[in-house]
């Protein structure tokens, strides 16, 4: 049964070119009865990246570019939920219920493997956090 009122959740990574984007695709496809899936950045890339594309493509069939694109902060609804994705970086103080950090390495100018590790932790937690945001 889909949720009223579900925790909005901000998918926050410095450039919203990567891993972010792959959070909130993913979170679209495996967790939007839960709640909404948001990503932003504090500046941005012109595309979301390419590789992260086709992987994502390849391993869910999901079209980020044809569903996304790059958002600032400024530029989503205000979260519930704040994941910050390990970029190293200060990332700017927006209020929430939740906040954490997935300290995820960038893949962007890796290899495939190392590329879809990464898609595969990020849906792990996915599906962690939206085992505990059921609850509220």
């Amino acid at each position: 049964m889909e949720k009223t009122n579900k925790p909005k959740v901000a998918f926050v990574c410095v450039h919203n070119s990567c891993r972010s984007q792959i959070a909130e695709a993913l979170g679209k496809h495996l967790a939007s009865d839960v709640f909404d899936s948001y990503s932003a950045g504090t500046e941005l890339k012109d595309h979301i990246n390419p590789d992260a594309v086709r992987l994502m493509k390849k391993v869910y069939g999901i079209d980020m570019e044809a569903t996304q694109k790059n958002k600032l902060i400024e530029e989503i609804p205000s979260p519930d939920v704040v994941i910050t994705m390990g970029c190293n970086v200060n990332c700017p103080v927006l209020p929430c219920k939740l906040r954490e950090d997935w300290g995820l390495d960038d893949p962007s100018g890796k290899e495939d493997a190392f590329f879809e590790q990464t898609i595969m932790t990020i849906e792990e937690k996915i599906l962690d956090l939206k085992r505990r945001l059921e609850a509220w």
